[in-house]
């Protein structure tokens, strides 16, 4: 077979992954932005690599470099700066006692299935894992499976990453079908930033997999900004939402993103037209190279209520902060 068949026959998500943009300069090129300004932030690109797909450019405004969707991949000088209390590991997951898989609540498990992703968000809290340290193979699914099947408490697992959806869906099914012969387990959920960025990924034959499943299927999404939904997130959510998976949504407050009430609430009311719950607002992990994303647990605590005067009790997220080591999220 020749190499153009090969790729004509990859799916869709995967031929658009291979396209993604890695080249600060290619990206300041595509949406026409100051060649005076990419330069002031390109050695950024040292600290951590820019990677986003074709798609999501492509609902950046071009000429405008405050976008909300630019800020959050595009490389920043600030990312040099070092602030206290923003560490590599602000979680304290990377000595983790089981490479790969994190029980850090009583009746989830969390497992780290792929560590690459289709995007490197400037702000990830997981920006230094050492995810060439997390392989998640056959070995690690007979530890996940061992583990669950010792702890009876445990009723649900957590697909997380990097990003889970990067496994394709004939690997996603291996997975599945050996979890659904735990009788403990109640819920299968996997927390995605991949359809925001590339919605061709939330395929048909996955979402069929996920129906016919013993499991309940839930797909918490990451999205930040209404520019980020889209009509084909719509129409690609559509499908999962009529194969009776739960849709979510958890979003991480940014300065100069999404830190004034009237982008929140337009996200909120975004998720609830495209079937989508919103559920978590975080306050940033302090990650270190992340500090410019900052805002005050006052300011916080104050667009939470300003949303709840805005919506409906229903369109408002919980607002939270990550603790290590604490058996919950802490709300603020």
């Amino acid at each position: 077979m020749s190499v153009t068949n090969l790729i004509r026959v990859r799916p869709q998500w995967q031929q658009e992954l291979a396209q993604s943009i890695t080249d600060p300069v290619e990206l300041a090129q595509q949406l026409d932005l100051p060649q005076g300004w990419v330069e002031q932030h390109l050695g950024a690109r040292k600290l951590f690599p820019l990677r986003v797909t074709q798609y999501f450019v492509d609902q950046m405004e071009r000429g405008n470099t405050a976008d909300p969707l630019l800020l959050q991949v595009m490389p920043q000088a600030d990312e040099f700066t070092q602030q206290p209390g923003f560490v590599t590991d602000p979680l304290e997951e990377q000595d983790n006692e089981h490479p790969g898989i994190l029980h850090k609540y009583k009746s989830r498990v969390l497992v780290i299935l792929r560590g690459g992703c289709a995007i490197n968000c400037r702000y990830c809290f997981r920006r230094h894992f050492p995810y060439q340290d997390h392989h998640f193979g056959r070995a690690q699914l007979n530890q996940l499976i061992a583990l669950v099947e010792a702890d009876a408490n445990i009723n649900e697992v957590i697909l997380s990453g990097g990003d889970p959806l990067m496994a394709n869906d004939t690997q996603l099914d291996t997975v599945l079908t050996a979890l659904e012969q735990l009788p403990q387990l109640k819920r299968i959920r996997i927390h995605s930033r991949l359809p925001i960025v590339l919605p061709s990924r939330l395929t048909q034959e996955l979402a069929k997999r996920l129906q016919q499943s013993r499991l309940q299927a839930i797909l918490v999404l990451h999205a930040n900004h209404a520019n980020e939904i889209t009509p084909a997130l719509m129409n690609a959510l559509k499908v999962w939402s009529n194969a009776g998976i739960t849709l979510l949504n958890q979003s991480v407050l940014l300065a100069r993103v999404n830190d004034d009430a009237v982008t929140l609430a337009e996200l909120s009311e975004a998720l609830f037209a495209a079937g989508v719950l919103p559920y978590y607002l975080h306050q940033l992990d302090k990650v270190a190279g992340a500090s410019h994303f900052s805002i005050s647990d006052e300011k916080a605590r104050n667009l939470e209520q300003q949303l709840r005067a805005m919506l409906p009790g229903f369109l408002v997220p919980k607002l939270v902060r990550e603790v290590a080591g604490e058996a919950s999220k802490t709300p603020l």
